[in-house]
């Protein structure tokens, strides 16, 4: 890739990254619903054929928005490989939280009422890097014989994945009343019953 290349390629992620805090900033003001693509390109600073050039449509927008949650999460455990698998996952769900609570409810629940009503929506793909980021912790956690033998570690990744995303869709359902991080770190707590192998094994 050439240098012009390479400097084209960052102004477009550039501005489309500026689109995106637009649209998130301008939701927190009012329903993601009200706000206007011409909004959107006065708070970013481009024109609307800058915008279009980007994104088709607001929905598209709020597909991409979403899509980074998982660059969000490998950037987040980028150097803490190494880390024990208890403390990755506590990572995990401290950035998963941090991230949806800078959207907003408001904008999570108009992403989430879109991917239900999508023809092509799942429920879980393995591909994505958070589930296989907690497979990972999961399955390093039974290697080093800190994990209890009640399920396999791909039955409790999906199980904590589906658990952590249905805690989100109730702080979007309570409208963002209650701080995201917190309940998720009270359940996380109550999780942390499953690291415990090593230290029942010592009790026998």
């Amino acid at each position: 890739m050439n240098e012009y290349t390479e400097r084209r390629r960052l102004q477009a992620h550039e501005t489309e990254q500026a689109i995106l805090r637009a649209a998130m900033e301008l939701s927190r003001e009012q329903t993601f619903d009200k706000v206007s693509v011409r909004d959107i390109c006065k708070k970013a600073g481009i024109t609307t054929g800058a915008f279009y050039h980007h994104f088709r449509s607001k929905d598209e927008l709020l597909s991409r928005g979403f899509a980074s949650l998982d660059a969000c999460m490998e950037n987040a455990l980028r150097g803490h490989e190494n880390d024990p698998p208890e403390q990755r996952l506590r990572l995990i769900l401290w950035n998963y939280a941090s991230f949806m609570e800078d959207l907003g409810w408001e904008l999570v629940a108009r992403y989430y009422q879109q991917r239900m009503g999508a023809p092509s929506f799942q429920s879980m793909d393995s591909r994505r890097f958070t589930l296989r980021a907690l497979l990972k912790c999961l399955t390093d956690a039974e290697c080093e014989h800190k994990l209890l033998p009640i399920q396999t570690p791909e039955w409790i990744a999906q199980f904590l994945f589906r658990h952590f995303r249905g805690v989100v869709v109730d702080w979007t359902i309570n409208r963002g009343s209650y701080s995201l991080l917190e309940k998720l770190e009270q359940d996380y707590r109550f999780f942390e019953g499953i690291f415990q192998a090593e230290k029942q094994a010592g009790k026998l």
